[in-house]
């Protein structure tokens, strides 16, 4: 049941920003939610400045640096379930023996992933998600989207997000036990970006444009590997 409500409120969330581009929309090619986009992102930043970004702040002053490696190396070790899931999926059978080497080896010497003991031994990491996966196999981005206390993304990221939500670990059936987890990666997560959302906000004239200019073409280097590529179909 939990699984079926987060696809629905993924769709329905889509569904909103579809109808909103009817009276929000734009010449910007990749983004013809703009205007909806921009007002969900400005809610997002206040929800940050005032919530999110003191409690990260709180974290990362009280918390001593190994704690914090650990707390980040343990969800960065669930998430390797993913990469090597989406690493096969996109036919790199060499990466997916290496994503759960590293998974092995990582929740046993390293203690539930508390200690990134596969890297030292030159198990690589890689970054690979549904999204990229459906990219992979010629799926259209779609609008870019602003999700609501989510963040940046785009429609068929946002399908992707939901497969992975509802296979996600963190979302365990014990209620208090998953509003932990949860809390505790979103709070490892923005710790970890402090200084770079700070030399946004310190260089960015429109951090709106920045932080979506980055997301695309970033998500369009993960689905080439880095190659140079054409921009996709909208």
């Amino acid at each position: 049941m939990n699984m079926l409500h987060r696809l629905i409120g993924m769709a329905a969330i889509s569904a909103v920003a579809a109808l909103a581009g009817g009276c929000a929309t734009s010449n910007t090619p990749g983004d013809p939610l703009e205007g909806f986009n921009r007002g969900v992102f400005g809610f997002n930043e206040g929800v940050d400045q005032a919530i999110v970004k003191p409690i990260a702040k709180g974290y990362t002053a009280v918390v001593p640096e190994p704690a914090r490696d650990c707390v980040r190396n343990v969800f960065a070790n669930i998430e390797d379930i993913f990469n090597g899931i989406n690493s096969l999926l996109q036919g790199m059978v060499v990466d997916a023996g290496s994503d759960v080497g590293r998974l092995a080896v990582n929740s046993t010497v390293g203690v539930l992933g508390c200690f990134d003991v596969a890297s030292k031994m030159g198990l690589e990491k890689h970054n690979r998600d549904f999204g990229q996966t459906f990219g992979k196999w010629g799926m259209a981005t779609g609008p870019y989207l602003v999700i609501p206390f989510i963040g940046v993304s785009n429609l068929r990221d946002g399908i992707g997000n939901a497969i992975y939500s509802s296979l996600d670990p963190v979302w365990a059936r014990h209620v208090p036990t998953r509003n932990t987890a949860f809390a505790l990666r979103m709070v490892s997560r923005r710790a970890g970006s402090l200084d770079a959302s700070a030399l946004i906000d310190d260089t960015a004239l429109d951090k709106y444009q920045f932080v979506r200019d980055a997301y695309l073409q970033r998500r369009r280097s993960m689905v080439d590997d880095g190659a140079a590529s054409k921009v996709e179909s909208k």
